[in-house]
C-alpha cells in the first residue's frame, strides 16, 4: 500500500503518518528514511524533535537525503519517508541530486520503495496555499512538488491531509486507529 500524508507547517503529519505506519506494522519491521539534511541549528531542532517523537516505537532509521532508487532496505517491510518536501528540495539543489530530472528521481525511488515494501507512508508538506511569487529556482522546485504530489495522489491507496492533527481522508479506507488509541 501506498499512503500519502499532506500538511502545513506543525499541522501534526509526521506524529500522525507515524501512527498510521506503526498500526500498518503489526509488529513487523519499520524503518523511517529521514531526508532531511542538517544545515543549521533549526534543521538540527526539529531532527532531534523527529527523532523524539519516534523513539522507543520500533523506527530502524535511515538516512537518505538523495536517490531512493540505490538504496538497499530489507525487503517487505513498512517505510515511513520523511519528508518528501525535503528530498524534493535535495534532488534538485544539491550538487549530486536529479537537477532538472527532479521528478523522474524522485517518483522512480518512491516506485522502487513500493516494489521493494509491505507498505509506503509518505509525509509531504502542504507548500502551495501561501500565495507568495517566489524566485524563478523557487518556483520550478514548488512545480516538482506540484507534480509528484499529483503522481503520488493517483497512484495511492490511501491520502489524507492533516490540518490541525485532524486527517480529513480524500482516498482509501478511514483508519479507526485514532479511536483505538484515545480509548486506551
Amino acid at each position: 500500500m501506498l499512503a500519502v500524508i499532506i500538511g502545513g507547517a506543525a499541522s501534526g503529519k509526521s506524529e500522525y503518518a507515524e501512527r498510521l505506519a506503526c498500526h500498518l506494522s503489526g509488529g513487523e519491521g519499520l524503518i523511517y528514511l529521514a531526508t532531511m539534511l542538517s544545515r543549521d541549528e533549526e534543521s538540527n531542532q526539529r531532527i532531534c524533535r523527529h527523532r523524539q517523537l519516534r523513539m522507543g516505537k520500533g523506527f530502524q532509521t535511515v538516512e537518505c537525503p538523495l536517490h531512493l532508487s540505490q538504496l538497499q532496505l530489507p525487503k517487505k517491510q513498512i517505510v515511513l519517508l520523511e519528508c518528501l518536501t525535503n528530498l524534493v528540495a535535495n534532488e534538485r539543489f544539491e550538487q549530486n541530486g536529479g537537477g532538472k530530472d527532479t521528478v523522474r528521481e524522485v517518483l522512480c525511488g518512491i516506485k522502487y520503495l513500493c516494489n521493494n515494501s509491505k507498505h509506503v507512508v509518505v509525509v509531504t508538506g502542504n507548500l502551495f496555499d501561501d500565495g507568495i511569487t517566489y524566485s524563478q529556482e523557487t518556483q520550478q522546485y514548488c512545480q516538482d512538488l506540484s507534480q509528484i504530489h499529483q503522481q503520488l495522489c493517483r497512484q495511492a491507496d490511501y491520502v489524507a491531509e492533516v490540518v490541525y492533527s485532524i486527517p480529513v481522508v480524500y482516498k482509501g479506507k478511514h483508519y479507526n486507529f485514532l479511536q483505538e488509541e484515545g480509548s486506551r
